[in-house]
């Protein structure tokens, strides 16, 4: 591969006598992982139960995996069952790193497609929220997919700027990453096609745009809060350059340390002749880990939390009889407080949120279904949610079993009577006990309700 000889340059300044190490590390293998969804399954039970040839432990990220594409983990049932997410494990980093407590409420500012997102909602495990945001209104459809496949009830997938954002959230969140737009260079290994797009606009460009972002992300993290700063880039214009710019202009906030594990390095604040102890930056590097390149910076903001909650619920609802028989079958606690009902369309609101007036959102809470002449029909994310043991009936198939892939390509099955507890009625298909989503069953005949969507393809 020919890299450009400014970026060469730069790396030598950056490394020094590591650059032929670096540059030899184009030699090798790329790194493919996978992340556990630890909010649906256990690292121990996922151990036992997965299929692959090879499985090897990220060691800095507790429940990433390694890979190999023989293994083609996206074709398997457990993939479409939420169990793990497919992420490169230097990727991993900023979600694992940033302590995410049960309760917190978490802002993911620029979250498309939500590969740190789902492990952000993963650690609340249905508790707090997660409100993820990503500027483009496009790249949000795949950041609710992937959310709603991880089974992720307590969210908020907004489409805004921070500075928006902080009209309803100042102040507001626990904890906040922001891993921001970057020119890539860390990448390159990996996918060379950015190389050229690199040329064009280059670290200037995004190192202006990763400040400003980072300027509006302090205003809504609350006094005593932490914020992961995080790129895929070499740049120090765009890693120790935006941390220097970061804390000379908000001295409420200072850095802390992150953990380490062997293989990461310490930022360089005389790259940019900082008065700040950047070394307390991580950075990652092919040629130190098995994993891209990327850069980490957390911080603290001084001072003490005071409550502060938009949109506080406050309402009694009446269930329509329909989805109040639905729910006589479903054991997940959603205190009917909880539930909104627009026009047709039937929502849980997770606690501490409601609709904010004027934000432009793709979701708000957990899509529970439809109402329909006189009848509920649940949705896939209200499938996703639940574990097998918390609907009244289920079918169970093994992940062997021929009619989960044709379950899943949207096909009808046929079950035999001993399979389900009902002879009708709504069923929760499951594989091996997790939950891929609706079926009808109807004299043996399971119609499928399987969301046409998330179809796999033949």
């Amino acid at each position: 591969m020919e890299l450009p000889a400014s970026f060469v340059e730069n790396m030598e300044k950056i490394l020094g006598s590591e650059l032929s190490e670096y540059l030899a590390s184009y030699e090798k293998p790329k790194f493919t992982g996978l992340r556990v969804n630890t909010s649906k399954i256990t690292l121990e039970e996922f151990e036992k139960i997965h299929p692959f040839r090879t499985l090897k432990k990220v060691p800095w990220i507790p429940n990433g995996y390694y890979y190999t594409e023989e293994d083609a983990p996206t074709r398997h049932p457990y993939y479409y069952a939420g169990l793990y997410y497919i992420q490169e494990p230097s990727a991993m980093t900023p979600a694992s790193v940033l302590p995410v407590s049960k309760g917190d409420r978490v802002l993911d500012l620029c979250a498309a497609p939500g590969g740190k997102a789902t492990e952000l909602a993963a650690k609340l495990s249905h508790t707090g929220l997660l409100v993820a945001n990503d500027a483009s209104a496009s790249r949000t459809k795949a950041l609710l997919k992937n959310l709603e496949v991880f089974g992720m009830p307590n969210i908020l997938i907004t489409s805004e700027m921070g500075d928006r954002l902080d009209r309803y959230f100042h102040a507001y969140f626990d904890k906040i990453l922001v891993d921001a737009p970057c020119s890539g260079e860390g990448m390159f290994r990996k996918q060379a096609h950015m190389i050229p797009a690199w040329e064009k606009q280059g670290p200037r460009v995004f190192a202006g745009m990763q400040r400003e972002i980072l300027d509006q992300a302090a205003e809504l993290l609350k006094p005593g809060g932490m914020m992961l700063y995080s790129t895929c880039t070499f740049s120090e214009l765009e890693n120790e350059g935006s941390v220097d710019d970061f804390l000379k202009k908000h001295p409420d906030f200072h850095l802390s340390d992150i953990p380490w594990y062997e293989g990461f390095c310490p930022g360089q604040p005389k790259l940019v002749n900082s008065g700040f102890p950047l070394e307390k930056c991580v950075r990652l590097f092919p040629h130190k880990i098995d994993g891209e390149g990327h850069f980490l910076a957390l911080f603290i903001k001084d001072g003490q939390s005071t409550e502060n909650k938009p949109g506080r619920r406050n309402r009694s609802t009446k269930l329509p009889p329909e989805l109040s028989e639905f729910l006589k079958d479903v054991s997940m606690s959603l205190e009917p407080s909880g539930i909104q009902i627009l026009d047709t369309k039937v929502f849980w609101m997770p606690d501490g949120i409601d609709r904010c007036p004027g934000l432009r959102f793709l979701r708000s809470g957990l899509y529970m279904g439809e109402l329909l002449k006189k009848r509920f029909e649940p949705s896939q994310a209200f499938a996703m949610v639940l574990k097998k043991e918390e609907y009244a009936s289920t079918i169970d198939l093994a992940a062997s079993d021929e009619r989960v892939i044709r379950y899943l390509k949207g096909e009808t099955i046929e079950v035999q009577s001993e399979e389900s507890s009902r002879k009708d009625g709504w069923q929760l298909i499951c594989v091996d006990g997790y939950p891929l989503g609706w079926g009808k069953l109807v004299r043996g005949t399971l119609r499928n309700k399987y969301f046409s969507g998330w179809r796999m393809n033949a």
